[in-house]
């Protein structure tokens, strides 16, 4: 069961917040990642059905080199419904998993299954909190989930959590982001790692750290009770 649970649109999201994974495991949390679709629609000359295949064989190499469990649904790239059968479907997958916090995407994308996966969370954590909603699992209440950063997702993205990560937790991510022909340079010329990686070079520059990655908080859960305010 993953501590933390990262929920994607497609095999391969797990790029924008997998140094943040690998930090959690460094740090002897477990992890999962969920995918709603393969993602198997971007390959310039496999076709969808070729493409999935080749994905569907990536994605577990990956988990595996993050430390990570994996979920995946059978949704199709660009086609992903934000209805009440994708949302208890989700219900159903954090109700075996139990995370404790859930990472995933910033509603302001340019890709509609990134908005999409967002807009399925809240009420998947809803179904999957509630007692009365009888599933085949009984209920877990995850509360928190955050949204992380990603180059697709950046419309009104404001950094608001900066996660200190190391040149152990980037290697490791680029080993494992390696498992994916895309991000290998087979399939876009978009240099992903190099830019995440320099990313998180600038981001903890930021705040004085030598590496770090963001995340924004929902709106829901900026309220905080405290004692003092100091």
């Amino acid at each position: 069961m993953p501590d933390i649970l990262a929920i994607g649109a497609h095999m391969g999201d797990e790029i924008a917040w997998g140094i943040a994974l690998a930090a959690h495991r460094r740090q002897g949390h477990s992890i999962g990642l969920l995918h709603l679709t393969p993602g198997e629609k971007g390959h310039k000359t496999l076709t969808p059905v070729e493409y999935e295949r080749q994905k569907r064989e990536e994605a577990p190499r990956c988990a595996e080199l993050l430390g990570a469990e994996m979920w995946a649904l059978d949704y199709r790239d660009g086609e992903l419904p934000t209805t009440d059968e994708v949302k208890l479907q989700v219900c159903d997958i954090i109700r075996e998993a139990k995370p404790k916090l859930i990472i995933t995407h910033w509603p302001g994308s340019m890709h509609k299954d990134h908005t999409a996966t967002a807009e399925i969370l809240p009420d998947a954590i809803f179904y999957a909190g509630l007692p009365a909603f009888k599933r085949d699992l009984p209920h877990h209440w995850c509360g928190r989930y955050l949204h992380g950063e990603n180059w697709e997702d950046q419309r009104g993205y404001v950094p608001e959590t900066f996660l200190e990560v190391t040149q152990e937790d980037i290697d490791v991510y680029e080993k494992a982001m390696l498992s994916y022909g895309l991000f290998r340079g087979e399939v876009s010329t978009f240099p992903y790692l190099e830019y995440y990686k320099s990313l998180a070079r600038t981001r903890g520059c930021e705040v004085g750290l030598p590496f770090a990655v963001t995340f924004a908080v929902p709106a829901d859960q900026r309220r905080k009770r405290v004692s003092t305010l100091l």
